[in-house]
């Protein structure tokens, strides 16, 4: 489950943790976040990309190469993406790992040509068209798939060197990248879900203390000792008190966590926007084992204090991030070839 529109107020202390989605299109996606600075804050959305997959990219790719010259990727990255009309805004996508994500498709569409012999690598980074390449051309085809390349022997070969593919057949649209992170990200929303489950039959003081060890893993309240002195319980089945924003006490956040059943509405948000006025604190963050209604998120968006809306599904994924309650199972290393170690003297 996950939000529209949330809000990070950015600044000196405050952290903007990551999260990404992937959703299904026409085409297979990656994750944008649009940025909108505003009084201190940052305005997060999660929206789909229309970026084609790898396979789409093998076309145009050749076509480039096609004037007999050769070319680093990332110079004809551009005219890759003119053919395929991917919009300028979609240009700067990135996946979760970072990477480009028309950089990371046509490396991999790269990769797999050169296995077919329709492309070749005259030096480091260096691209050109290849004789079976140029006929490939001269055919005029109206387009080159995974499929269309396992008419070549080299490339049946380099896939017959692979593990076996999982059952349902040869790869699909995704390359070996994004099907990890794609697993990756399943995985976690595995987890994601038990730690709410989990946190759900914590008793009050047990939540207190999940609370406090989220806040000081994301670098508010000092130690945990410090911040567990000034943090205590309501009475209510919910914790309020006022933290340190930094170790250096430079300014206050004034905190409220309760373990909500229902959706948390507009008139909670107001009361606790009234509360920093007595704590004479203009920072705060609201925690709640549920949700926000769409009028809490638009009265804080609306007002002049800093105020965070922390739900269940962003709660599990800071302590995910910040490995409060979680731990890492293994660790997968993703090998790559050391050019400099084969070009050294």
């Amino acid at each position: 489950m996950l939000p529209d529109q949330r809000l990070y107020p950015v600044g000196l202390g405050w952290p903007i943790p990551s999260r990404a989605s992937v959703r299904a299109t026409g085409y297979r996606s990656a994750f944008r976040v649009h940025g909108r600075a505003r009084e201190g804050s940052l305005s997060v959305s999660w929206g789909v990309v229309a970026i084609p997959d790898y396979q789409a990219f093998m076309l145009p790719l050749l076509r480039r190469l096609g004037d007999n010259k050769p070319h680093k990727l990332a110079e004809v990255l551009n005219d890759l993406a003119d053919e395929l009309q991917i919009r300028e805004e979609d240009r700067h996508q990135v996946l979760r790992s970072g990477a480009n994500t028309i950089r990371s498709r046509a490396g991999w569409a790269q990769a797999y040509l050169k296995q077919a012999g329709l492309l070749t690598l005259p030096s480091r980074g260096v691209l050109a068209i290849s004789e079976e390449g140029k006929r490939v051309l001269a055919a005029n085809p109206s387009g080159i798939d995974y499929k269309f390349l396992t008419r070549y022997p080299s490339f049946v070969e380099f896939r017959n060197r692979r593990r076996p593919a999982p059952p349902g057949g040869p790869p699909g649209p995704e390359t070996p990248d994004e099907q990890m992170e794609r697993l990756w990200q399943e995985r976690r929303d595995v987890v994601a879900d038990e730690l709410l489950e989990r946190i759900a039959a914590l008793e009050p003081s047990g939540f207190e203390s999940l609370v406090v060890r989220v806040l000081v893993a994301i670098g508010y309240g000092g130690s945990y000792a410090e911040a567990a002195s000034v943090v205590g319980r309501s009475g209510d089945a919910g914790i309020d008190g006022i933290i340190k924003e930094d170790r250096l006490g430079l300014d206050a956040v004034y905190i409220q966590a309760k373990r909500w059943q229902g959706v948390v509405g507009r008139p909670e948000i107001q009361r606790f926007s009234g509360s920093l006025d007595g704590a004479r604190a203009s920072k705060g963050v609201f925690i709640t084992t549920s949700s926000f209604s769409p009028d809490a998120h638009n009265y804080v968006r609306g007002i002049g204090k800093h105020i965070v809306l922390i739900d269940g599904p962003m709660l599990a994924d800071l302590m995910i991030e910040y490995g409060v309650g979680v731990i890492t199972e293994r660790t997968y290393l993703v090998p790559k070839v050391d050019e400099d170690f084969f070009e050294a003297p």
